[in-house]
This record gives C-alpha cells, sequence and structure tokens, in this order.
C-alpha cells in the first residue's frame, strides 16, 4: 500500500498545538484518511521524500516560514513537487504549500499588498472554478479561514485560477488533472482559527484591523472543511485501506 504524504513544512504555535494538536492531525482529519494510510515528512526538519513513484499523493502543509527566504529545503521541496507535477501525482497544497507549490511551478511569491490577511472570508468562485469538479457543488462562493502576509502574486503559466478573496486573487489554483492549492486553511475549524487571531492580536492593530471585529467574525466553514474529504475521495486515497 503506497501511503499518502503529508509534507510538513512548520509547525502550529505552542499554544495551539497544545489545545487543538498539529498540522498533521488537522489534515489527517480533513482527508478523512486513517494513520496507517499517512506518512509524515517534516522537510523542514530535514526529513527526505521519497520518490513520487512510491507514494499514491501529497498533501503540504502551511509554515511560519516564507517561500521568498527560498531556504534550503523548502528549494528542495519545490524540486520534488516539479517531478511529482511530471507523473501527474495527486497534491494538495495549504498556505505554505499552496505558495510553494506556485512558486516550483513558474509563478511569483511576495507579501500581499497592504498586509495579512486573517479571519474568516468570502471566497469567491470564478467562472474556472464552476466547472471545476472540486468546487461544482458550490455556486457562487463559500467562507474559509485566512491567515498569512505572503501570497501568490502572479500565478503559473497555464495553471486555472478557480477562486479569490477581496485582496488575494489567487486563494486557489489548479494546476492540471491532480494538483490543486488553496491560500485559505480548508484544515482549520473555528476555534483554531480564533487562536490564530489571539495570537496576532498585536500585530493586527499595529496595521490597521480590529481583532476584535475579526473575532466575532470568525464562523464555521462547512464548504472548505470538505475540500480536502472531495479531493481524497477524488483521487482514490479513502480506497487505499480497504
Amino acid at each position: 500500500m503506497k501511503p499518502v504524504l503529508i509534507i510538513r513544512t512548520g509547525r502550529a504555535p505552542d499554544a495551539i498545538r497544545a489545545r487543538h494538536g498539529d498540522f498533521p492531525h488537522w489534515f489527517r482529519l480533513g482527508s478523512g484518511l486513517l494513520p496507517q494510510q499517512l506518512k509524515v515528512i517534516d522537510v523542514a526538519a530535514g526529513d527526505k521524500l521519497p520518490p513520487p513513484h512510491e507514494v499514491a499523493g501529497a498533501m503540504i502543509t502551511g509554515s511560519a516560514a516564507m517561500v521568498t527566504e527560498r531556504i534550503p529545503w523548502s528549494e528542495r521541496t519545490a524540486g520534488w513537487i516539479r517531478n511529482a507535477m511530471d507523473v501527474e501525482l495527486p497534491l494538495f497544497g495549504v498556505c505554505y504549500g499552496h505558495q510553494l507549490m506556485a512558486h516550483a511551478l513558474g509563478g511569483r511569491v511576495d507579501y500581499l499588498h497592504g498586509g495579512r490577511e486573517i479571519g474568516t472570508l468570502p471566497i469567491e468562485v470564478l467562472e474556472a472554478g464552476s466547472h471545476d469538479p472540486l468546487l461544482h457543488s458550490v455556486a457562487g462562493g463559500f467562507r474559509a479561514h485566512t491567515t498569512h502576509e505572503q501570497s501568490v502574486v502572479e500565478a503559473p503559466p497555464e495553471s486555472a485560477v478557480l477562486a479569490r478573496s477581496a485582496r488575494d486573487p489567487h486563494q486557489l489554483l489548479r494546476y492540471g488533472p491532480a494538483a490543486v492549492s488553496t491560500q485559505f486553511h480548508p484544515e482549520f475549524n473555528a476555534e483554531v482559527m480564533r487562536g490564530y487571531i489571539r495570537r496576532k492580536h498585536v500585530d493586527m492593530q499595529r496595521e490597521g484591523s480590529d481583532p476584535k471585529e475579526v473575532f466575532r467574525a470568525v464562523a464555521a466553514t462547512p464548504f472548505a472543511r470538505r475540500l480536502l474529504r472531495q479531493f481524497s475521495r477524488r483521487h482514490g486515497w479513502h480506497l487505499l485501506a480497504n
């Protein structure tokens, strides 16, 4: 049985991790996969990625690092992503994983104009998204949890932009039949989102936003929460243990 990788590019903050667990736990719950179907590769800690043909697919997590720093482990992972795309391996990147996929495939990442985007926000499904199998069941848009300072400022050539927010035009990208990425966090629940707002409230005030207002606006994101599981089922990951 080939495993599905969780490519770990960072860790949740200590206070959030102590209360809610960490990225691999959230991705396992979101994808609906069993622990024995998954293999966590901590690339930020120096773990080596297996060849793409030895795995069934990969989910790439968020990180406190910045793609523009071009840290060696990050650039090595970008090379692995290119190799995985050559064999159409199913890939789902989130936040840092989203930016890293775009960077690896010829896009450009930089700081989001106007400062960080954080909170539960409306996501608009674009024309390309309305015809995409991952988004076919939603009309117009949905809500999703966000927290990021950097963003994909230029999408890779030949990628399709499926969804945007008011400030970020590249919230959801498709790179091919088996590869997508989201700037928003489908793996977050509302309590995790609130934890990030609590942690960032001083930065938010300094940047001119109202953390209390953002906190009050946190809400459930049922469609975004289903995306990892839909992707898992579409690419047969849920069948691996049967």
